[in-house]
């Protein structure tokens, strides 16, 4: 008996802030890939989390929300997650289903209309609204741009979550897989790490901190052990951010740090000591270093 052809799928996943591409793009894996937050533009470049179906290889594409930027790094997040929208070969809209379709979501679906690709509309936060609402939404949509499927789920519970990729993997293209079968992420366990880093601050800080800020993983060292020891500066723009950051007589910072410390532990599968700094880099959000570190683009005023 022949072998099943292969198929590997780049598939983007693009919505306005919030809708929940980070929720869904862990659940589609199976394993924490991206990071998550209250706070809105926690994603800022493409983190790519992989899973298998059959003889399919899923590369899910978690983009920064699309919503219309004011700042440089804002412009720069929305330059690079309509970028992953026009290189991938299945581009899935997530909507907000208790948002509905708002500002962000017209502009999104009226330049949706201009990419070629087969396009899947995904409604999430379906248990949080009335059935009857849910259909409605689905019919205003598709009027407004072609989807060639749509879901109802809930990122957050996996309701309706595995009925998706059977559909991506019988549309992707066939060709060879791009990554070994058992890889989740493409992201090196350095980045992963300070972005486990930054959404244990953000969940702590959510209305103190900018979301600007930023953690990079300086030093990863393995012990004679077994363990890993890892240092970690997380940047603000101001001395009174670094305060935040700190907290009264460093208990904030202490706190972000355990946690930090038990998921970095729990994805590498061994003990890890973890040391955290804060330092204050002063207009990093114009620094095009800065930028690329992010795997951004440095965009012109």
């Amino acid at each position: 008996m022949a072998e099943k052809q292969r198929r590997c799928g780049f598939i983007a996943l693009v919505g306005a802030p919030n809708t929940g591409k980070s929720t869904l793009t862990n659940a589609l894996v199976g394993s924490k890939v991206s990071i998550v937050s209250r706070k809105v533009q926690t994603t800022r470049a493409l983190m790519r989390g992989i899973a298998m179906h059959g003889d399919a290889q899923l590369v899910f594409m978690d983009t920064p929300g699309i919503f219309s930027p004011r700042r440089r790094l804002d412009r720069a997040m929305v330059t690079t997650a309509w970028g992953g929208a026009h290189d991938a070969d299945i581009v899935v809209l997530l909507i907000d289903a208790k948002r509905g379709i708002d500002e962000n979501a017209e502009a999104i679906l009226e330049k949706l209309s201009e990419l070629k690709q087969s396009k899947v509309l995904v409604l999430n936060k379906i248990d949080l609204v009335d059935k009857s609402a849910l259909l409605s939404m689905v019919q205003r949509v598709n009027a407004k741009a072609k989807f060639d499927a749509t879901f109802m789920v809930s990122a957050l519970t996996g309701d309706g979550v595995e009925a998706l990729k059977p559909w991506l993997a019988e549309h992707s293209p066939a060709g060879p897989w791009h990554y070994p079968e058992d890889q989740i992420s493409d992201a090196p366990m350095r980045s992963l790490a300070a972005e486990i880093t930054r959404e244990k601050l953000f969940d702590r800080l959510h209305q103190e901190l900018p979301y600007h800020a930023t953690v990079e993983t300086d030093v990863w060292k393995e012990l004679r052990d077994g363990s890993a020891r890892i240092e970690q500066t997380i940047y603000v723009e101001r001395e009174s951010q670094r305060k935040i950051v700190l907290g009264k007589g460093g208990t904030t910072i202490k706190a972000v740090g355990a946690e930090a410390r038990k998921e970095i532990a729990e994805l590498i599968e061994q003990k890890v000591h973890l040391f955290l700094f804060v330092k204050v880099r002063a207009g990093w959000g114009d620094d095009p270093e800065r930028y690329r570190s992010m795997g951004l683009e440095f965009p012109p005023e």
